[in-house]
């Protein structure tokens, strides 16, 4: 079993902090197979990171956090950006245009863009997988709509830290039944369900801190884009 992770944003994403480095730098001190940097609507650091995880013993898997019209869908194998705005389905269609595998993060939680304040339970079952377990969890309520809707489709579970700094990552890992080591084989073996989670709640001080970074950087980056 490869212990995986699915949900982490760089410094490239508008409420990301640390480096590529850094996130590679915590996946292997905490003894992660694999790792997949999904940043909102950008794709340039996990390339990087993809490119540069063997130097640190790990499989990279490119990825990114699309906010299409009914909120977020994880897209995972894929190496061109998909346009942000674009309805449900015809996300889902780009990332598998790409041979990529959409996967549906915190679909309950309205408040981050979870797809369930805008989308039929019909229409998540399309997702290739679900998010069962986000790290970035108040009541774990949504965590567990998540599970129990999964389970009731049968459709593969994953669990992603969603971290936004680097000293998360590895705070939720999907762990993955793969043939080999590698990132075609660790979606495969997603796409099949073979797959179990684990993790723990991110801290209350730290998701704070990572929300208000987040507040801070949209801030600036609209100031920054008025002046130009």
């Amino acid at each position: 079993m490869l212990s995986v992770e699915l949900h982490v944003h760089s410094s490239l994403s508008y409420d990301g902090r640390d480096s590529v480095e850094l996130l590679l730098e915590q996946a292997e001190a905490v003894d992660l197979d694999a790792i997949a940097v999904t940043d909102h609507d950008e794709i340039d650091a996990s390339l990087e990171a993809a490119e540069r995880a063997a130097e640190y013993g790990l499989v990279g898997i490119p990825g990114i956090e699309i906010s299409s019209k009914a909120g977020h869908i994880l897209g995972l194998g894929v190496e061109e950006a998909i346009p942000p705005g674009l309805s449900y389905e015809t996300t889902l269609e780009k990332i598998r245009e790409q041979g990529g595998l959409a996967v549906i993060p915190h679909p309950f939680q309205e408040s981050r863009h979870g797809v369930m304040a805008r989308i039929s339970r019909e229409e998540l079952a399309k997702g290739d997988a679900i998010e069962v377990y986000n790290s970035r969890l108040l009541t774990g309520r949504a965590n567990r709509q998540a599970e129990r809707f999964a389970k009731s489709r049968n459709l593969p579970m994953t669990a992603g830290s969603d971290a936004h700094i680097g000293e998360m990552v590895g705070q939720a890992v999907t762990r993955v039944d793969a043939d080999e080591r590698s990132a075609d084989a660790i979606l495969e073996a997603i796409s099949q369900g073979k797959t179990s989670v684990e993790g723990k709640r991110t801290p209350w001080h730290i998701s704070f801190r990572q929300f208000a970074g987040g507040v801070t950087r949209r801030v600036r980056n609209s100031v920054m884009g008025l002046m130009r």
